[in-house]
């Protein structure tokens, strides 16, 4: 029989209350540079259609199945069994906190507080909360490399805790970890010292410790968070900024390229920007995303090249390459949604909707639960049920989904997505719940109701992508990337009818996929499915198949599934025959070869 400890009691007592009638705990100090857009709460939102069902079953078929003994254990009897075996219970809480947060689902509730009260109770009087014996702690000793890595985990899972549940056990044992960490780097050692790939393992604590900060409005924790970027030009040090801001910085250039570390660093110098004004910040976060997506990003939302960002346009397709480890893609979608906040641009809300719709949804196989560590733009699927890092980040991702496709300021209402959804606002004291009926993925439209029990003032805007446009809300049409209708009254069962482009198109490829093609349709990225291709022959070399013309496809009648049909021609194949198109996100789900690029006409 199972008993509960003293402090799971106290926990699961104190966080008994239904998820609806909790609020986040609000930041205890003002920014100095305050975000022009706010996510909602996730339980603010409610996604139908294709992307909600894929975060439907992140929470039903993945979260909430995950033995988090094996999580735990390294904690309980350390060392782990992996040097960075303490990451992963962060993570899940993470991931698992946004994923009640939004389904106030009781039984991943309890599990959540079974799992912090247990993880707590592993932490020592000194506040140290890793999986490393005393001898070989925070790089103070060989072999502690990724200690700093696991406490930075564990601080972003317990805070996210905090924040939705109020619990004062959580940001005590945060405040502890944050405690040691201030006493410990730099008076011993550099953190430098304390991680891999040039210090940047280590230094990536950067943004819960502004978390932190923000949470508590304790001046030691901003203090270390800036010592962290001082850190940086260290003999040996990453010198990410300066190297940023240099005349031709990219992130190749960047340390060793490690890009998970690296870009996990850049979200913390976008959080240390909103809190200290520091320009020089976030010019060094623009110029590295900007030199991403110009460079080195994949048309399915994802970078990286053996877990490093490569030579310019090096984009190799195949398994081989290593490409789209799920972590980068999971931190990508968190720097664009950080940006996308801070500055209120549509080109990071069209980074998040590819990476979501493309390259992080292909790394899921949504029946299992189970995720790709690797997942390539030709080849075969590599799904598993291994303890990697990967499989702890993509949840992630997914479980953050909710928060970015609606945000909101001051008076203005922020429409981020075209999927059937809900969503509720206060908006002058007064709720407000907008509600959108798409057609979509299938057709170009969809209708917006305004729900409120009085009469409203706001303004509505909607992110227009270009695979959209022209897109339009009656008479308004886009600019910026956004359909802005002006501020006005709204009245309950007010309705805003959107029409936006809803086709296939061919995307010319270029240096590493010159003489290729690839198909689209509206933001998925599609490929040829070999399973789905019994014309083919099944011959296992989809990225073979030549396209017979470039004539644009339609979609297919079946509208239960996007596919499309195009002419193509088999390696030794003379005569023309059709080949079906679907969503990489979809393709190669049973272990199938598949391609996105095809042998141009």
């Amino acid at each position: 029989m199972n008993t509960l400890s003293p402090l799971l009691i106290l926990i699961s007592t104190a966080c008994a209350a239904p998820a609806a009638a909790l609020l986040s705990v609000a930041d205890s100090v003002a920014p100095a540079a305050p975000a022009v857009l706010h996510p909602l709460q996730p339980s603010a939102v409610r996604l139908d259609g294709w992307l909600g069902a894929r975060i439907d079953a992140n929470e039903s078929r993945r979260l909430l199945l995950v033995d988090t003994e094996p999580l735990l254990a390294g904690y309980r009897h350390r060392p782990g069994d992996q040097p960075w075996i303490g990451e992963h219970v962060g993570k899940w809480l993470h991931a698992a906190t946004l994923a009640w947060a939004y389904s106030g689902d009781e039984a991943l509730r309890r599990k959540l507080d079974s799992v912090v009260a247990s993880l707590i109770a592993t932490q020592e009087a000194d506040g140290y909360l890793g999986t490393y014996t005393a001898d070989k702690r925070f790089g103070l000793y060989d072999g502690a490399d990724w200690d700093v890595w696991c406490h930075k985990y564990n601080l972003i899972g317990l805070l996210t805790y905090y924040r939705y549940t109020g619990n004062p056990a959580a940001l005590a044992a945060s405040r502890r970890i944050g405690d040691l960490l201030c006493a410990t780097f730099p008076a011993k050692k550099s953190i430098l010292l304390a991680g891999t790939h040039m210090g940047m393992a280590a230094t990536s604590v950067l943004s819960p410790m502004v978390d932190l900060y923000r949470l508590t409005g304790d001046a030691r924790y901003l203090e270390f968070a800036k010592y962290i970027v001082r850190s940086y030009e260290e003999k040996d040090g990453p010198d990410i900024v300066r190297t940023l801001l240099a005349p031709g910085g990219s992130v190749d250039r960047v340390a060793n390229g490690k890009a998970y570390e690296m870009l996990s660093n850049l979200v913390g110098l976008t959080e240390l920007y909103q809190v200290t004004g520091d320009p020089r910040l976030l010019r060094a976060v623009e110029n590295a995303w900007a030199d991403i997506t110009r460079n080195r990003l994949y048309i399915t939302g994802t970078a990286s090249i053996h877990e490093r960002f490569g030579n310019t346009h090096e984009l190799p397709n195949g398994d081989f390459a290593h490409l789209g480890e799920t972590c980068v893609t999971t931190t990508w979608i968190q720097l664009n949604a950080a940006l996308l906040a801070q500055t209120g641009e549509a080109k990071y809300g069209d980074e998040i909707e590819r990476s979501l719709y493309n390259q992080l949804t292909a790394a899921q196989e949504p029946q299992s639960g189970d995720w790709c560590y690797y997942t390539a733009l030709e080849g075969v699927k590599h799904y598993d049920k291994e303890i990697t890092c990967c499989h702890s980040s993509g949840p992630r991702a997914l479980a953050l989904a909710p928060t970015l496709a609606y945000l909101e300021t001051g008076g203005v209402i922020c429409v981020n997505t075209l999927e059937t959804s809900t969503a509720r606002f206060q908006v002058g004291g007064r709720a407000v719940e907008v509600r959108q009926e798409s057609g979509f993925p299938y057709e170009g439209r969809s209708t917006l109701t305004v729900r409120t029990p009085s009469a409203v003032r706001f303004t509505l805007k909607i992110r227009a992508p270009a695979w959209a446009e022209p897109l339009r809300a009656g008479e308004a049409s886009s600019r910026d990337g956004w359909v802005t209708l002006p501020e006005r009254d709204w009245r309950d069962g007010d309705q805003v009818a959107l029409s936006f482009n809803l086709s296939a198109r061919m995307i010319h490829g270029d240096f590493t996929n010159h003489s290729r093609v690839a198909y689209a349709w509206g933001p998925f990225i599609l490929a040829l499915d070999d399973g789905l291709n019994p014309d083919h022959g099944g011959s296992g070399t989809p990225q073979f198949v030549r396209v017979v013309d470039d004539r644009v496809p339609t979609l297919a009648p079946d509208k239960r599934r996007i596919a499309l049909q195009v002419a193509v021609r088999g390696e030794w194949d003379v005569n023309p025959y059709p080949a079906t198109l679907v969503p990489f996100a979809e393709a190669g789900a049973g272990g199938q070869p598949y391609a996105v690029w095809l042998r141009a006409p």
